[in-house]
């Protein structure tokens, strides 16, 4: 029986199974450990992100013949230069949007059930109004629904800054050791592998390391651009809030395709309170600027290095959000990234491994 595969690969299911049921019953043990990965979990991703926007700046420099250490002291100091100029240029508008926001957000309920009111009123619209009262209640209902998600969503985003505060203070010192440092994890990590797959090793951390580099330098980019897009364009058609509307546009944005729908809610809502024609107006901009987004730049500056399905980034951003919320769905498609990394050069190892037996088993028969 131990000579059957079957049997052999029954006992290997069963013993696995086994190991997760007893797992389960002395979880308990493992709660420190979970507690100190949830607690280093926000900035390690956070110096990660960093480390891969600002490594490329560190090997300009050194190859500038500057000191590594002195290289990242100096693109420190330029953060914090990029920090001032931003709170005295653009910080004082941003600020006055925000409060002129929050100070308005009890009177939006009103100003739309009034924009719906004059809709009803007109006379080309009026019909259609009159045949389905309900649709108005419906849409009154939604709206009020996207103006208290919005709201929620302010107060939630400042309380979690307020929350990770003492976190991301710790951010400056784990990215200047991850900086200076981080070219010797590979080695290190390759060293781990077996010797005989160790050059599959060390092109596997090659590729992933370039995939999380171009992923993460070239989103930022994007983001960027279509942010000032966004800005751009909402102030060429009057659009309040313009400045505040762009900026919550771009971390939105990081979140894959349905990032695009939850930054264009504010906007329309914003649109709407101010006339209809401003909703659609504002529409059409989020609309050009994404369609410069992704059929200009992103196949110039991505190329093929993202190559994901539409399908299964949908799914991946699903799956992310459900197990680990906000966190699980940024970094639901890195994660994918490394895995299919990792599983196809596994499968091309084994693959190839096969073939050398079977090379073996045909000269022996010869």
């Amino acid at each position: 029986m131990l000579q059957s595969k079957y049997f052999r690969t029954s006992l290997a299911i069963i013993a696995f199974l086994t190991i997760l049921y007893l797992g389960s019953k002395v979880i308990f043990l493992f709660n420190p450990l979970i507690n100190i990965f949830n607690l280093l979990l926000v900035p390690m991703m956070l110096s990660g992100f960093f480390y891969y926007l600002l490594r490329p700046l560190v090997k300009f420099l050194e190859r500038k013949k500057v000191n590594r250490a002195l290289a990242i002291l100096l693109i420190y100091l330029a953060i914090v230069g990029i920090f001032v100029l931003f709170w005295m240029l653009v910080w004082p508008t941003l600020r006055e949007q925000i409060q002129n926001f929050i100070n308005n957000t009890p009177y939006l309920v009103q100003d739309i059930q009034s924009q719906i009111t004059r809709l009803q009123n007109e006379p080309a619209l009026s019909r259609f109004f009159q045949q389905d009262v309900e649709l108005t209640s419906k849409i009154t209902e939604y709206l009020n629904r996207a103006i208290t998600w919005v709201t929620n969503s302010m107060t939630n985003l400042i309380g979690v800054v307020s929350s990770i505060f003492v976190v991301i203070a710790t951010l400056p010192i784990i990215l200047y050791y991850m900086l200076k440092d981080g070219h010797k994890l590979n080695p290190i990590l390759v060293g781990i592998v077996p010797r005989k797959f160790r050059k599959e090793g060390h092109d596997t951390l090659k590729e992933i390391d370039s995939a999380l580099s171009g992923f993460i330098v070239t989103r930022v980019l994007l983001n960027v651009i279509l942010g000032v897009m966004l800005y751009i364009g909402f102030l060429l058609i009057g659009l309040p809030y313009a400045l505040l509307l762009a900026v919550i546009s771009i971390p939105l944005n990081f979140i894959p395709y349905v990032g695009s729908l939850l930054a264009a809610v504010p906007v329309v809502i914003v649109g709407f309170i101010e006339s209809p024609t401003m909703a659609i107006w504002s529409v059409v901009i989020i609309i050009v600027a994404q369609q410069i987004q992704d059929n200009v730049l992103s196949p110039v500056i991505y190329g093929k290095s993202l190559d994901v399905h539409p399908l299964t980034t949908v799914l991946l951003v699903l799956i992310g959000g459900d197990f680990y919320g906000i966190i699980g769905v940024l970094i639901a498609l890195p994660v994918y990234m490394i895995l299919k990394i990792i599983v196809l050069k596994v499968y091309n190892i084994i693959v190839a491994e096969r073939g050398e037996d079977i090379r073996t088993l045909e000269d022996e028969q010869m």
